[in-house]
């Protein structure tokens, strides 16, 4: 009998099962649902239950909600929390976002840029482009986090930049044309540093494309000191390199 009760135990549990991770989806679903619609209060009811029982995107996207206030009050501390339960398993945007709050002194400690290398590298990992772009920023300026500091590194600010450039991050393209351009871990090479400005530019990045007031961008600058058929290779790059979807971004 004991035998009996437990074979229809674990049936019952089997067929409940799938049930549970439906609901959940749709749970989840839900939540966005409610939130792209404004209904903050209901997504944030939707997702604390799914992340009280661990569910990783309800965790980041509660996470979101205490940082931005929206349907709970502003708590960055929370937002740390959730951010860090999410991170915990790996998801990328949580790990992204818990590097953003330590960087910027929201949550537990202020201004721990150590730890926001830490949350960053670990995201750049996975291939989050804006970590790997943040990760690029603190390396290409070098950070003081205390008693010690992240050394500036042009080499390894170069890595970073160019792997979130080659996903198609426009930021990332900017900083990559920037070091082409003053030589830094990269041979100087205006006209590299021009395709990647114009890479930027084009979409629409204002560093490289310029300011509606008429400043000029990177992309304007270098060019001033290329000569014309210079520049014509610069964007026979460009067009090879985006034809490419960046597999092919070299001279």
């Amino acid at each position: 009998m004991v035998t009996l009760i437990n074979i229809r135990a674990t049936l019952a549990a089997l067929m409940l099962a799938p049930w549970l991770f439906f609901t959940s989806k749709n749970d989840f679903k839900r939540g966005l649902n409610a939130y792209r619609s404004g209904d903050y209060a209901t997504a944030a009811e939707l997702w604390h239950s799914l992340a009280e029982e661990g569910d990783p995107k309800a965790q980041h996207n509660l996470g979101v909600m205490y940082r931005k206030g929206h349907g709970v009050p502003q708590d960055y501390a929370k937002a740390v929390k959730w951010y860090r339960r999410a991170a915990k398993q790996g998801l990328a945007a949580a790990l992204f976002n818990l590097g953003f709050m330590y960087e910027n002194g929201h949550g537990e400690t202020q201004d721990e840029n150590e730890e926001a290398v830490t949350w960053y590298r670990r995201a750049a990992e996975q291939g989050r482009a804006r970590a790997q772009f943040s990760l690029g920023t603190l390396y290409d300026f070098g950070c003081d986090f205390g008693d010690e500091f992240l050394l500036q590194d042009d080499d390894k600010a170069v890595i970073w930049y160019r792997r979130a450039a080659e996903q198609g991050y426009a930021p990332a393209q900017n900083g990559l044309g920037f070091m082409y351009d003053e030589g830094r871990g990269v041979p100087q090479n205006y006209v590299l540093a021009h395709m990647w400005f114009n890479l930027a530019a084009a979409q629409g990045e204002e560093m490289s494309l310029g300011s509606a007031d008429g400043e000029s961008g990177n992309r304007d600058i270098v060019a001033r000191r290329m000569t014309s058929e210079q520049i014509a290779r610069a964007q026979a790059l460009a067009a090879r390199c985006l034809a490419s979807d960046y597999q092919d971004c070299g001279e």
